[in-house]
């Protein structure tokens, strides 16, 4: 089903790969081809014709320029900009406190579905879980929770 999923969506998709490879380093087109292959791992790799008229597209938007030493694009300010409308909050990384506990009741919250699919995931991990639990209630400055956590 992944395959053709992604098929449908792959010209689409594109742009928003292509800023996700740039993200990390400046690449030129051969690059991003092997690059947007490799995160497909191998299902697309888009043809010159579909990537190169894009990275026009882009540079004329004034998301990415063209060095002019190696011929490599990279992303420019606005692309910031179009990298949290496409990708969304999900791909930022938390900026607050606030934002990273509400990820962890995210996570919380997944475990708690673990644990109610009475699959032995969750069993392989008591430990590890436990010790978690005492941190956030030391961090908590809880002393029964973590009284509570060692048991």
């Amino acid at each position: 089903m992944w395959p053709f999923r992604f098929a449908m969506h792959r010209k689409r998709g594109l742009r928003n790969m292509v800023i996700y490879l740039l993200s990390a380093s400046p690449k030129n087109g051969v690059e991003l081809m092997d690059g947007v292959e490799s995160i497909t791992r191998g299902w697309w790799r888009p043809t010159a014709g579909s990537i190169y008229p894009l990275l026009q597209d882009m540079v004329r938007e004034g998301i990415l320029t063209k060095r002019e030493e190696d011929g490599k694009y990279e992303l420019t300010p606005n692309a910031r900009t179009q990298m949290d409308a496409s990708f969304g909050p999900r791909f930022r990384q938390p900026q607050t406190t606030g934002d990273m506990v509400n990820e962890m009741h995210g996570f919380v919250s997944y475990m708690e579905d673990v644990k109610g699919t009475n699959r032995d995931d969750l069993g392989q991990h008591r430990g590890d879980l436990k010790s978690l639990a005492k941190r956030l209630a030391d961090l908590a400055g809880d002393d029964n929770s973590s009284k509570e956590a060692q048991s």
